[in-house]
């Protein structure tokens, strides 16, 4: 199914808007980090899975008052609790949070004294069936935040890597910086809006440095291929039509994507809010960089040699055998 014909968009003519987008987006995620590092000690909200802490969520037979619980927690002996409603309201259920505790035995005493309050004050309402406990250590946080981090460079490092040999390497820098692009501007989007980011979200990030890296390899591969048949064509009309060959493609693949993750993000819940906020964000920017970071780069990687005096020309695919 094509649903473009004929189109002859001049992309490489945007690129400076291309590049002003960029740099608007990412410079607002970076300062927002900054603040948040200056604020909270971190350049985004981290959920429990990496700051360590204790999490109860709880159900109640009725709508639960928020301020009553907040009353009963401080009545309780418990100090800076967080207390927010949880997932839709018609399931009655609240988020009971302590800030991070500094050793490893008090987790387990927060966790009790939060049990505790609630069975003190709201005995009649409260379900202990309804009880859900989330608790990590700090040493195990640190743990899981630095093994996330490595996680996402050694997946890209790997594709550099594979992009070089099937490739050639500025092939494989360009889909990386691109990949690196959609990471940050997706973690700077959290550090904007102030949502946490949890093992799930890195999993929906990882997630996106591959579905980044497709679209990419799909419009270098086209490119390789009309370089092959267009020998004596400039690289940027040749960038220029394989974008617009592949337009279709990149439209109905990333527009079905979007539109399932979209559904997500709407009727997913509290539950699933940054997983989906993840791939709602990265989605969008991921098709984006696919068109205006990665492949002008190639241009601009010529366009610099040929300054140098140096080749110019990108390798072209093989012919196929008969």
């Amino acid at each position: 199914m094509e649903l473009f014909r004929g189109v002859n968009v001049d992309w490489l003519r945007l690129k400076w808007y291309f590049l002003g987008f960029s740099l608007i987006f990412s410079v607002a995620g970076i300062v927002a980090m900054g603040w948040n590092w200056s604020h909270i000690g971190s350049p985004v909200p981290l959920g429990v899975d990496f700051r360590g802490g204790t999490e109860v969520q709880v159900q109640f037979d009725r709508t639960p008052d928020i301020n009553a619980i907040r009353q009963a927690t401080v009545a309780a002996g418990i100090k800076d609790a967080g207390v927010v409603n949880y997932d839709e309201p018609r399931l009655n259920e609240v988020l009971i949070s302590l800030p991070e505790q500094k050793d490893e035995s008090s987790l387990d005493a927060g966790r009790q004294q939060i049990v505790d309050a609630l069975h003190a004050h709201y005995n009649n309402s409260f379900k202990d069936s309804g009880v859900k406990v989330d608790v990590v250590g700090p040493t195990v946080g640190r743990q899981l935040e630095k093994q996330a981090g490595l996680a996402t460079l050694y997946s890209m490092l790997g594709m550099l890597i594979y992009l070089w040999f099937r490739f050639q390497l500025i092939y494989g820098v360009a889909a990386v910086v691109a990949s690196f692009h959609d990471t940050l501007i997706t973690v700077g989007a959290f550090a904007l809006t102030g949502q946490e980011i949890s093992l799930t979200v890195i999993a929906a990030i990882l997630t996106l440095v591959g579905y980044s890296m497709n679209d990419t390899i799909v419009v270098f591969d086209r490119i390789r291929e009309n370089l092959r048949m267009s020998r004596r064509e400039s690289l940027p009309d040749v960038v220029n039509r394989s974008i617009n060959q592949t337009l279709s493609r990149t439209v109905l693949t990333s527009g079905l994507t979007f539109l399932t993750v979209l559904s997500l993000y709407i009727f997913g819940g509290a539950v699933l809010k940054g997983f989906s906020f993840a791939l709602v964000v990265g989605i969008v920017i991921g098709t984006y960089s696919s068109i205006a970071v990665a492949a002008p780069m190639l241009v601009a990687w010529q366009d610099w040699r040929a300054k140098k005096g140096k080749a110019t020309s990108l390798p072209a695919a093989k012919r196929a055998r008969a």
